[in-house]
């Protein structure tokens, strides 16, 4: 269920085209609630653009304060990685005991 970020980014530019090519063929159809479907959909294009592009950022800039401190601590972020991956390990392996019992 995991997706590469490039897929999602394609995923969200199909969406925005498609909602673009509806709102292109709808130009001519009269009539208020068509008009005020167009307006609530051009809203949501800018709104979806605007949160993608703050999400991104974030994300990005998430990426970098994980490579600087992880750059700084390599023992420690090794540690914490070992300890985290034993702490889930066993968890899961306590989950699935118990389902045998």
């Amino acid at each position: 269920m995991k997706q590469n970020t490039p897929e999602i980014s394609n995923d969200m530019s199909q969406l925005a085209e498609d909602a673009r090519a509806l709102m292109t063929a709808t130009a001519d159809v009269a009539g208020e609630q068509v008009g005020e479907a167009r307006k609530r959909l051009a809203a949501a294009l800018e709104s979806g653009k605007e949160i993608y592009g703050r999400v991104r950022e974030k994300a990005v800039e998430g990426a970098k304060a994980a490579d600087v401190a992880v750059h700084a601590h390599p023992y420690q972020a090794v540690a914490i990685g070992v300890g985290l991956g034993a702490l889930l390990g066993y968890l899961i392996s306590r989950r699935c005991s118990c389902r045998h019992d």
